[in-house]
């Protein structure tokens, strides 16, 4: 019946005809509820065959269409089955608690699942948190990586463009050296023209005008060395330059070798160093042990092989001779003496195997208390990760709060500003229609005015025209009535 709810909730009021659908209330406000239960138990059993050869679209078409036309035909055979039914109360009792139970306990695991899909998203969103922030690491680690490489290898261009300048340098000092020399040579050969002028008029004709070449040549070469002199200094600058750029970038090279990574990347690298040294050093512990061990084991070895060396020796010696039998009782003697070595040495073995054990053990103790210590401290970072997030929320609760109680300030003042608004354009509105009817008063007074005044001037008129015009009075009287009427 639960396809059937319209006629439960509506107490049968939809479905039936209003008597019975007022005798239905009537019996409900006499014994209770009770009375929907039955007359629902009544229409299912005298329904039940028709039911029982229908499918569920068929069920809804019967209890729309077919069951009201039946129970109006018939209401009494209905009204008396529902009456005369019997059913156990305590089962009914006790099927409606189990159905309580069940409903409050789906209502709890809903709770439940609400909660953990809660949780679940909290975690989700902290760990896309930690995930984004490892990402922001990584990529904060890579760019340092990526900058310290282009700035090697811009010092390296500038070492080699610094390297091409300090060799044009040299150049132009070796063609400075070149026309020094030319011009002392050209200065001697002027010097021996100046002595031998004296010879001849045409030798120094000859002398003089090779003279002036020359001093053209001495000036071509002089301004040669001035734009060598300007070209070397200008060489100086730049080199001097490059020079404070590179000492620059070398001293920003060093204070970035020399800057700390950050604190949560140092603390993993301090941690690694240790451990990585406490295994080294327990590692090579374990070697010396271990060679030490096999030291003794071949030392042993050797010197049991030694000892039954001696000992076939004896026997033999024993079989040959009877003196030699009297040297066996002190080999026999000195046998057991050899046999408390051999025991005292298998014992110190043992315990030099047993020491390399408790190394080893030791080690991996070690190693274990190392993975605990750094487990703990990533713990105790995590927990600090932790509080520092849980105080950003708390920070960004407070300010959602101070905005929410700034929000709800605004919209109480963007409430008054409204209801001042609504007030403001009333008060506008009524004194727009004051204005407007005194207008319109004032309008009627001027057409009343000017009424007035016509009539006055139309009187003023008849008055001047008197006897001589009485042709024109009735056409006046005719004017005045029509401004009358208007």
């Amino acid at each position: 019946m639960e396809y059937a709810s319209s006629w439960f909730l509506t107490l049968f009021s939809t479905t039936l005809p209003q008597p019975l659908a007022c005798r239905v209330m009537d019996c409900f406000l006499v014994d209770g509820v009770e009375v929907i239960f039955r007359v629902a138990l009544a229409c299912l059993t005298l329904s039940k065959e028709d039911l029982f050869c229908m499918d569920m679209e068929g069920m809804l078409k019967y209890f729309q269409r077919d069951l009201p036309t039946k129970f109006e035909s018939d209401p009494e055979s209905y009204f008396s089955l529902a009456y005369s039914l019997r059913y156990n109360a305590k089962k009914m009792k006790k099927l409606e608690k189990e159905y309580t139970a069940m409903k409050t306990k789906e209502q709890e695991e809903l709770v439940e699942l609400k909660r953990l899909r809660t949780e679940n998203r909290l975690l989700r969103q902290r760990i896309d948190c930690l995930e984004a922030e490892s990402s922001a690491l990584a990529d904060r680690l890579i760019q340092g990586q990526v900058s310290r490489a282009e700035e090697a290898e811009h010092n390296f261009a500038i070492k080699r463009e610094l390297a091409a300048l300090r060799q044009h340098d040299g150049e132009t000092m070796e063609h400075l050296m070149d026309a020094r020399e030319k011009i002392r040579k050209l200065t001697g050969m002027i010097e021996e023209n100046c002595s031998s002028r004296e010879s001849s008029l045409a030798e120094l004709m000859i002398k003089e005008e090779e003279l002036r070449q020359k001093e053209e040549l001495v000036k071509c070469l002089q301004e040669e060395l001035v734009q060598v002199r300007l070209k070397t200094a200008e060489a100086e600058a730049l080199i001097r330059d490059l020079r404070a750029r590179i000492q620059e970038l070398e001293e920003e090279q060093k204070k970035m070798r020399e800057a700390t990574p950050d604190h949560s990347v140092a603390h993993l690298q301090e941690e690694l160093i240790a451990v990585r040294l406490r295994e080294a050093e327990a590692n090579l512990a374990l070697k010396d042990l271990r060679h030490r061990v096999q030291e003794l084991t071949q030392l042993w070895t050797k010197h049991v092989q030694d000892q039954h060396g001696d000992k076939n020796e004896a026997a033999k010696a024993d079989a040959t001779s009877t003196p030699s039998k009297k040297l066996g009782l002190f080999w026999d003697r000195s046998g057991d003496a050899a046999k408390l070595e051999e025991e005292l040495m298998t014992t110190k073995l043992h315990e030099t195997a047993a020491v390399a054990e408790l190394k080893e053990a030791r080690l991996k103790v070690m190693e274990l208390e190392t993975a605990v210590q750094v487990s703990t401290n990533q713990m105790k970072r995590q927990e600090e990760e932790n509080k520092r997030l849980q105080e950003a929320l708390d920070t960004a609760e407070a300010t959602i709060r101070t905005m929410q109680s700034q929000l709800g300030d605004h919209k109480r003042k963007y409430t008054d500003l409204e209801s001042q608004m609504k007030e403001e354009k009333m008060l506008a509105r009524i004194r727009e229609a004051e204005k407007s009817q005194s207008l319109a008063e004032l309008t009627q007074k001027i057409s009343s005015l000017e009424f007035k005044n016509q009539e006055l001037v139309t009187e003023g008129e008849v008055s001047r025209v008197g006897g001589s015009d009485s042709d024109q009075v009735p056409r006046l009287q005719d004017k005045i009535a029509e401004l009358k009427s208007e």
